[in-house]
């Protein structure tokens, strides 16, 4: 074993200084000239059927052979390329992924679904593993390069410090701005049902919320009977951290709330990041929850529960309020109406940072450096960012026989071909889109819809709902953007945020459960210092100033 060992270690360090030194080889096979743009003209279809190969993932349980999908099917007859596949179920992506790009000498010529993390596809980058695609992009991707002269600030999210375009990105567009459907992930939902059984109005602060919960749990023999309940009214159900509700204290002091549970940031309208949960608006917004606790209004599963208990206990009718991205997940729609933004102190939804720019992922698909004809792939990728060809990749397609299908055949006000949603009747959309789209890399923009394809319902009704309730309640002017930081940079952000984030949730709903004194607080804030909260802010804080440093941006 002690030889296994070392004789690892001196492989790993061979493979490695073969990267960081020349960067020539990998296992032998030369890559510095698969980086350059070919001179030659590729135009699709091709004359002669021609083979690419390519990596992808495909939900559990559904096609596992990406060429027996009718998107693929048509590209294949649209394009006369043909990509030789292999495929991983997304449950098994992540360890299998990882494995693949070590194992050098059997890359494909790209991977359709990398969806790499910043760290992952700089460190790729570096390693000259994957192919800067900037030259690329712009001879041979028109599709892509149209959305990037139209939206500049999606290749200025995609591209490194060094300059390069590691990998191409997917982008959905539901709204803009304030009105985007991202700016409100999970949204707080209440029983209509019970609210008119009870002759109660739709609670506008957090004291009439937290009447409204007392209501329902001193009346709860009354719901049950009337309402055929089996089970335990229960006020107010979530899962802390997960399913959270960090909307509802959005009102308590400075208004910030804590909104990114990833970051636990927020940006003042002075453009200075600060840290959500070290503002005394959370403070007093958690000290309030943890007197909801105590009153028995919350789940007191809440800390614990996972997904499958959290939906079981809302389909049997039980809760009051719940908390997540849409309640047709939890319970139904009808009898739900979104809970308004809360006041306390000030009335205020603080939009989810990165949202403005709406749906997006920059590290979708790359492009490896074993590729044998990059001009080829990246033609055949560009196909992906057509304007009816997107929405298919993303949701779904037309014309399956014998199946349910996400579109039928339209045309739009102007005569032309559109894609329009289905009746899927009592199907679920979701199973219905994953029997049949392929995801990767895409781009469905605003000015698609009633052009090329309608907007999903769900979509439509989500949007509808934070117009209506949110927009106007959000008063802060930025929202955190979504920069790509440099390697080093993100590889000590994330070091950073391991102890800070797991800390700070790990406090949530200690106090939540327990509550907690002033002494509790200071050792929490000087906690938080030990393990570099100033740096982290610092090193957002870097990235916002380059951001915002010209004019356009302002």
């Amino acid at each position: 074993m002690k030889r296994r060992i070392v004789s690892l270690l001196a492989t790993v360090t061979l493979v490695a200084n073969t990267l960081t030194g020349c960067g020539s080889t990998i296992w032998g096979y030369k890559i510095e000239d698969k980086s350059y743009v070919s001179a030659s003209e590729v135009k699709l279809p091709l004359e002669k059927k021609q083979t690419i190969t390519g990596m992808i993932s495909y939900p559990t349980g559904t096609e596992s052979d990406p060429n027996k999908r009718t998107i693929f099917k048509r590209l294949e007859e649209e394009t006369n390329v043909h990509v030789d596949w292999t495929a991983i179920s997304q449950d098994q992506w992540g360890d299998k992924i990882s494995l693949q790009m070590v194992n050098f000498s059997t890359l494909p010529d790209f991977i359709f679904s990398a969806c790499f993390s910043d760290s992952d596809l700089l460190k790729y980058g570096d390693q000259k593993l994957v192919l800067p695609l900037e030259k690329n992009i712009d001879k041979y991707m028109p599709n892509l390069s149209a959305i990037f002269k139209k939206y500049p600030e999606y290749r200025k999210m995609c591209t490194s410090s060094d300059g390069h375009i590691y990998a191409l990105p997917w982008i959905e567009q539901l709204g803009e701005n304030k009105t985007a459907i991202q700016t409100v992930g999970n949204m707080g939902f209440i029983n209509k049902k019970w609210l008119d059984f009870l002759g109660l109005k739709e609670p506008k602060t957090v004291d009439e919320f937290e009447q409204v919960l007392l209501a329902f749990k001193e009346n709860s023999k009354k719901l049950q009977k009337a309402f055929k309940i089996d089970g335990s009214i229960i006020p107010m159900s979530c899962i802390v951290n997960d399913q959270d509700p960090s909307i509802i204290i959005n009102g308590f002091g400075e208004g910030y709330g804590d909104n990114d549970s990833g970051k636990h940031i927020a940006v003042t309208d002075d453009k200075k990041v600060i840290c959500t949960a070290t503002q005394k608006g959370y403070k007093d917004g958690i000290t309030w929850m943890h007197k909801l606790y105590k009153e028995g209004l919350i789940d007191k599963e809440c800390f614990t529960q996972d997904w499958s208990t959290y939906v079981s206990k809302g389909k049997s009718g039980r809760y009051g309020v719940c908390f997540t991205w849409d309640v047709a997940n939890i319970d139904n729609l009808k009898d739900w109406i979104p809970l308004p933004a809360l006041k306390a102190d000030v009335l205020n939804i603080t939009p989810q940072n990165g949202s403005f720019t709406s749906g997006f992922d920059r590290g979708r698909c790359v492009i490896t450096s074993m590729a044998k004809n990059p001009a080829l792939v990246c033609s055949w990728l560009d196909k992906m960012y057509a304007p009816i060809q997107s929405p298919q990749n993303n949701w779904g397609t037309y014309g399956e026989k014998g199946k349910f299908n996400i579109f039928k055949k339209g045309t739009n006000k102007e005569g032309k071909f559109m894609l329009k949603h289905a009746d899927l009747g009592k199907e679920s959309p979701v199973e219905v889109r994953e029997a049949q789209c392929v995801g990767g890399p895409l781009a469905v923009l605003n000015e698609y819809y009633g052009k090329y394809v309608t907007c999903p319902d769900d979509a439509q009704y989500r949007l509808d709902w934070i117009k209506d309730n949110y927009t106007n309640c959000m008063t802060k002017k930025y929202v955190y953007p979504n920069p790509l930081m440099s390697i080093e940079d993100t590889s000590r952000a994330a070091t950073l945020t391991t102890d800070i984030q797991k800390e700070i949730n790990a406090r949530k709903s200690d106090w939540i459960m327990n509550g907690f004194t002033d002494k509790d607080w200071d050792k929490y804030l000087k906690k938080l210092d030990r393990y570099g909260l100033k740096e982290y802010l610092s090193l957002h804080q870097k990235y916002l100033d380059k951001f915002y440093a010209s004019d356009k941006n302002k």
